[in-house]
């Protein structure tokens, strides 16, 4: 026993080297002490309780470890991350670096985000650009004033309820009163019908201006007769000119109705001769019988001429006369 006693006592020491060691590379592990990495520092206004070893994530995933944490300038914090050297080649320079939480309510992290390709990546000691989010101080603040306002709305809801279940108000005259209710169904069918009319006229008002618009397009068109017209003054001129005839005309049969209305006046008249010989019956019969009597004169007028040319006192005379007639046709003739 006394001689394996120092055995037993090597091998526990022995034992316990190798836990050491194995504990110490573990955690090693977790920290990534033993993996290459570079550095990266940010400068943010509040770290809202970030620590020395506390995570650094990019998308999602840790690169490296919050290093140091120092005072910069009067009132800032300057942070050193140190980085895995595989991350390099994600982290461009126009990155973003803000302080996160891990989990809901978890420790404080580094988050670094954004960046593009178009932009180189970063070198060591590289400083980042951060965002500097609202601190969990901020966002109680800003969560007791809105359960302050949330207070208040409700206490004036709760009053606005009172009034309008007591029926104070057109709101609750509205609620309480069944023929102010139907009052207002009616008014608001009645707008609704107003409305559809108003839609019904848009859309003639639309069809009308589509009209409008094809009417303008073929009037611009330089093969239309119109548009040569209105582009043409020599057409133009012409136009007006014959216009201005026809208006003249239009006086000019104007005032020859106006004259035809006098005469056809004046021949209803019966103080005239053509009027009383139009509108009186007995003028009118003397004038046919006139008329017969100077028929009869002329037939009677007649017969004595013929018994005049074949009396034998006369009957020289007429005859020379003929001849003298034949004779002068004959040279007319000639």
């Amino acid at each position: 026993m006394k001689n394996n006693r120092p055995v037993i006592v090597g091998i526990f020491i022995l034992l316990g080297l190798a836990i050491l060691v194995i504990t110490i590379f573990t955690l090693g592990g977790q920290k990534k002490t033993f993996v290459k990495s570079f550095a990266l520092n940010a400068i943010f206004n509040d770290v809202n309780g970030l620590a020395i070893g506390a995570n650094v994530l990019f998308s999602g995933v840790k690169i490296g470890t919050v290093k140091k944490i120092e005072f910069y300038g009067d009132s800032q914090v300057k942070v050193l991350m140190s980085i895995e050297n595989d991350a390099e080649a994600h982290i461009h320079k126009n990155a973003l670096a803000k302080i996160g939480s891990d989990g809901l309510i978890g420790n404080k992290i580094v988050v670094i985000y954004g960046g593009n390709k178009t932009q180189p990546q970063v070198v060591k000691n590289d400083l980042l650009k951060v965002e500097n989010g609202t601190s969990t101080d901020d966002m109680l603040v800003t969560l007791q004033q809105n359960n302050k306002n949330l207070v208040d709305i409700t206490s004036s809801f709760k009053s606005i309820s009172r009034k309008i279940d007591a029926g104070d108000g057109i709101l609750g005259k509205l609620v309480n009163d069944p023929a102010l209710g139907v009052k207002l169904t009616s008014t608001i069918n009645n707008l609704q019908a107003t409305v559809d009319n108003f839609k019904t006229a848009s859309l003639s008002g639309k069809v009308v201006m589509g009209d409008f618009e094809r009417l303008s397009g073929n009037l611009k068109n330089p093969t239309n007769s119109i548009n040569r017209i209105a582009n043409d003054s020599v057409a133009y001129n012409k136009i007006v000119g014959t216009v201005t005839q026809l208006q003249n005309a239009a006086s000019s049969l104007n005032k020859f109705t106006a004259n035809l209305r006098t005469v056809s006046d004046r021949l209803n008249r019966k103080d005239s001769p053509v009027g009383l010989m139009l509108n009186d019956s007995a003028t009118a019969n003397s004038l046919k019988g006139m008329i017969k009597n100077l028929q009869s004169s002329s037939v009677k007028l007649n017969d004595d001429l013929e018994a005049v040319q074949h009396n034998f006192l006369l009957k020289g005379f007429f005859k020379k006369r003929a001849k003298e007639e034949e004779k002068a046709k004959e040279n007319i003739s000639q």
